[in-house]
């Protein structure tokens, strides 16, 4: 099983550090798992210009094709402006409609306020919902006061991303053996 974690800014820490705790928790628990890391400060990703993703190079290319070889994804996002950075909408922007049919897609969210949950209702899940995504329905929501000195603080944030990584196997094991089942079906 391949899982890709995306780390979706450019700038600040939290996102990156609780991506961390991710990367911590599919190691411990699921060593067999293919996990990765992309941490969008790390690449010199292009725009979007509607070209289809293999047409692009360097970082462009490995980042579009790293997700697309994924059966899941957790994506870390903070919340700038009560919107999702545009580093991670071009990542979407740069993918095809149906660049998440078949894979399990689960969300991590930092903000600065907990009225910011609701741009994961209404933006972040109806972009993966298009994109034919399978989403985890429960995300992970931590607010800055869980945070000291790049370290997560609150116990019950450290249960929901346990419990994330969870349910982001469970569901991606689950809808592998469906489609396996179901490709069965067919003689040829």
């Amino acid at each position: 099983m391949k899982i890709i974690g995306i780390a979706g800014s450019v700038v600040g820490s939290k996102t990156k550090t609780a991506m961390n705790y991710i990367s911590e928790e599919i190691s411990e628990k699921y060593p067999e798992a293919d996990y990765s890391l992309i941490d969008l400060a790390d690449y010199n990703v292009q725009f979007s210009d509607g070209r289809n993703y293999l047409d692009y190079e360097g970082d462009t290319a490995f980042v579009t094709k790293k997700v697309m070889e994924a059966d899941a994804i957790v994506i870390g996002t903070p919340i700038f402006q009560a919107s999702i950075p545009a580093t991670l909408k071009n990542i979407f922007d740069l993918l095809p409609v149906n660049a998440f049919r078949d894979k399990v897609v689960s969300m991590l969210v930092t903000a600065g306020s907990s009225k910011h949950y609701l741009v994961a209702e209404q933006q972040l899940k109806p972009i993966l919902g298009y994109m034919k995504a399978q989403i985890v329905q429960s995300y992970v929501f931590i607010e800055e006061k869980d945070f000291h000195r790049k370290e997560i603080i609150n116990d019950d944030v450290l249960f929901r991303i346990k419990r994330l990584v969870e349910d982001t196997v469970i569901l991606t094991e689950t809808y592998t053996s469906i489609r396996k089942a179901k490709e069965e079906e067919y003689d040829f």
